[in-house]
């Protein structure tokens, strides 16, 4: 069961119980913060790409995978950062090959969109289930949108309210091409129909985030990764 702590609002002094949020390891398993008690939280002043993430272990297969900070909006404005525990949950129980894996997936469990920071997590959460690791933000930006990168991969998620065009595409695929990677595009609009022929003949897969933050493929080669994983 995921933990519940205490938390009290340093600017209003309100208090609060706070859960942290489980996400799907790619063994299939929740995996959420632990959080650390006896640190109180800290009032989120501004935001640095490195600091949105924390790395937590899945008790059933061992993996370390990198989530999103354990954060809470209190109703006075304040955004809090919950501290974490770097110390393992005392129910967790590493089986003895953590290099086994189900063959089968566990269903993906989305996470809902309601900022472009939502998308970006989203987009991430999705590319580790299909089980790429070290997800992290790309070095190169993107004409638009925001970058993501893991191994062998780099991918872009468009929050915009138009189509991701066929020039967004290409950028995507050439960076990918420079970089010796695959790639994947994510949009929140969708893509215009040249953007879609365009990826076809560039096997580019692609995928519309819609507000429940479920990736959908949108054509073939998306379809296949979305079947097959990060092989």
């Amino acid at each position: 069961m995921p933990e519940s702590v205490p938390v009290r609002c340093p600017a209003c002094r309100r208090e609060h119980v706070y859960t942290a949020p489980p996400y799907p390891c790619a063994c299939g398993s929740p995996a959420a913060p632990r959080l650390d008690r006896a640190a109180g939280p800290v009032m989120l002043a501004h935001r640095a790409w490195d600091e949105e993430w924390v790395t937590v272990r899945c008790a059933a297969c061992g993996r370390s995978n990198q989530w999103p900070h354990p954060e809470l909006g209190c109703p006075c404005g304040t955004v809090l950062r919950l501290p974490v525990s770097d110390a393992p949950s005392p129910t967790a129980r590493p089986e003895a090959d953590a290099h086994q894996a189900p063959a089968r997936r566990a269903p993906f469990r989305p996470l809902t969109i309601r900022t472009a920071r939502d998308a970006v997590t989203a987009a991430a959460l999705y590319l580790r289930w299909l089980g790429y690791r070290d997800i992290r933000r790309a070095d190169q930006r993107p004409p638009s949108g925001i970058g993501l990168a893991a191994h062998g991969l780099v991918a872009q998620v468009d929050p915009a309210v138009r189509p991701a065009s066929s020039r967004d595409v290409e950028c995507l695929w050439l960076t990918a091409m420079t970089e010796s990677a695959a790639c994947v595009y994510f949009s929140l609009s969708g893509y215009a129909e040249e953007a879609r022929a365009r990826a076809d003949t560039l096997s580019v897969p692609l995928f519309v985030l819609d507000l429940t933050g479920t990736p959908t493929p949108v054509n073939g080669p998306g379809q296949e990764l979305s079947e097959s994983g990060a092989g």
